[in-house]
């Protein structure tokens, strides 16, 4: 059975976070900056990986809880998993992570001429709040901020729970991996 496994980063992981991040944002983040969002508990840091020595990361996110607000920093896949479902289930897993630690709110940024990421957030409700002009210091491009209200409402916890039916589903019936949630 492949076996996937969604679980808080740890120090032992730092290695291939960094790598991801060189992979997907082109060294975003440093390892000592990873290794304080592990290190806060206002910070989630997830990992998806598969299992092995060492494991291999396939995809992973961050969150920060700003006194109501979960705000979105990291949402990466290797480039060689994308397109099967593993973002929506790491996103799914950070809304999850919000809405237990009682945030109301979700936003973050995206560069403007990330489509697919853009297409990602707004299936599940967000929306665009505005735009910081040439965000991105390695090219200069806009980012749009993204929005997503009411994470503690009866309904976006009901269509929380059938979007991660149907993303596991999804990613089971494409791909044949088992997911674990730690």
């Amino acid at each position: 059975m492949n076996l996937l496994e969604l679980k808080p980063i740890t120090t032992q992981m730092l290695k291939a976070v960094v790598e991801l991040d060189g992979l997907c944002f082109g060294g975003l983040w440093t390892f000592e900056g990873y290794e304080r969002e592990i290190d806060s508990t206002n910070a989630d840091l997830l990992g998806l990986s598969l299992p092995g020595n060492p494991p291999l990361l396939v995809g992973m996110g961050c969150l920060w809880s700003i006194v109501d607000e979960a705000h979105i920093t990291i949402l990466a896949v290797h480039p060689r998993y994308q397109s099967q479902g593993f973002g929506q289930f790491i996103l799914l897993a950070l809304l999850t992570s919000a809405q237990r630690r009682g945030l109301e709110r979700a936003s973050l940024e995206v560069r403007t001429s990330n489509k697919c990421a853009i297409a990602l957030y707004q299936k599940f409700g967000f929306k665009t709040a505005g735009i910081r002009k040439r965000y991105y210091s390695d090219t200069g491009e806009d980012a749009l901020i993204l929005w997503r209200g009411g994470l503690q409402d009866a309904e976006f916890i009901q269509n929380l729970t059938s979007w991660r039916q149907n993303v596991r589903s999804r990613i089971v019936t494409t791909t044949g991996y088992q997911l674990k949630v730690h």
